[in-house]
């Protein structure tokens, strides 16, 4: 458990924010609340006692004093292509590990880009993308590949039920699409290419009881970042159900509204990742609910991790690089169930 040890949240009054304090105070962490807007964090702190400190992603003193004293900063601040470098850099000076939860393409591309040397040299420790999108991914993909060294290629099905978007979701797909002047981005040879082209309209083999469905083809995500940086994998293909996709794209499609005692909404999702080598398939296949709360147990597990030695590298790493894949997901079990298929011991599962 955390032991009492201050982790920084930065942004940690938005919507994902509020349920990483949550789980670092069920988890023993002592939450240390930061962000721009200073009665957006008393409101959040009040009745809990934590600390808040304001502090600005333009104002590198500001990080600064936010960051004294914490063992660690969780950036939940988006657009990330804004925030994550100088936070970054932050954590640097107070030689803390950061994570943040990142699902921007082109953040974290140019997380590993920049940062790869600097966090080597430092022996400090950088997790991208601990997150639905991206780092769930990998430990996915990175525990269905076993003992493969390389695979031909890799897909991840995202079958969400419905997708109702954040205000900082529809915020980080406009920045990414400026950012990329409106075209698409595909992993295939080893690389990423942007396309101009619409992606195309497939169908899907989930497992029961959700079965074949209609998903968008190439609809990329953060996993063709994460995947990529460590697993031989030259092809790297992601697809979302249509239903998602389409509430994504309506401006209209209102923000996720809470069902439980958790603040989860009634979202559930299937992640389906198949590996293939040769004539040989292994997969992954995980259920839960809710891609914003289950954000939360991903980034701060990760987090709990990384401040006891659980780590299998430094610098900047993706969550299947740095950590044990299979036993990372057994410990999501209350969160999560996971099945992995196509090993010797067929249909093992990674949860009890």
């Amino acid at each position: 458990m955390g032991s009492g040890q201050t982790v920084a949240v930065f942004g940690a009054y938005g919507h994902t924010g509020r349920f990483v304090v949550a789980e670092l105070r069920e988890r023993g962490f002592l939450p240390l609340l930061t962000g721009r807007d200073a009665d957006k964090l008393k409101a959040l702190a009040y009745g809990t006692g934590s600390a808040t400190r304001t502090a600005s992603a333009d104002d590198p003193a500001s990080l600064d004093r936010a960051l004294a004293g914490a063992a660690a900063v969780i950036n939940c601040a988006g657009p990330f292509a804004t925030t994550a470098a100088p936070v970054i850099e932050a954590a640097l000076r107070a030689k803390i590990p950061y994570l943040d939860v990142a699902a921007e393409i082109e953040a974290n591309r140019d997380t590993f880009a920049h940062f790869v040397g600097r966090a080597r040299d430092a022996g400090a420790v950088i997790v991208p993308a601990m997150a639905f999108f991206g780092g769930f991914g990998d430990l996915l993909t990175t525990a269905a590949m076993g003992d493969w060294a390389a695979a031909d290629e890799a897909h991840i099905a995202y079958g969400l039920s419905s997708w109702h978007p954040t205000a900082g979701t529809r915020t980080a797909g406009a920045v990414s699409r400026e950012r990329r002047g409106g075209r698409r981005i595909v992993h295939t040879g080893g690389r990423l290419e942007y396309r101009d082209d619409a992606p195309p309209a497939l169908q899907w083999p989930f497992p029961d009881p959700m079965g074949l469905r209609p998903v968008i083809g190439e609809f990329t995500m953060a996993d063709v970042v994460t995947v990529p940086s460590h697993l031989a994998i030259p092809e790297v293909r992601t697809y979302m159900t249509e239903e998602a996709a389409r509430d994504l794209a309506a401006p209209d499609t209102p923000s996720p509204a809470v069902v439980d005692g958790r603040g989860r909404s009634g979202q559930t999702f299937l992640v389906d990742v198949v590996v293939r080598s040769g004539g040989a398939e292994r997969r992954a296949v995980a259920r839960g609910q809710d891609i914003y709360a289950v954000t939360a147990p991903l980034v701060v597990e990760a987090v709990d991790r990384v401040l006891t030695g659980r780590t299998r590298v430094a610098g900047v790493a993706s969550a299947g690089e740095i950590f044990d894949a299979p036993d990372f997901l057994r410990a999501l079990s209350p969160h999560i169930t996971v099945e992995l298929s196509g090993f010797p011991a067929e249909g093992r599962s990674t949860t009890p």
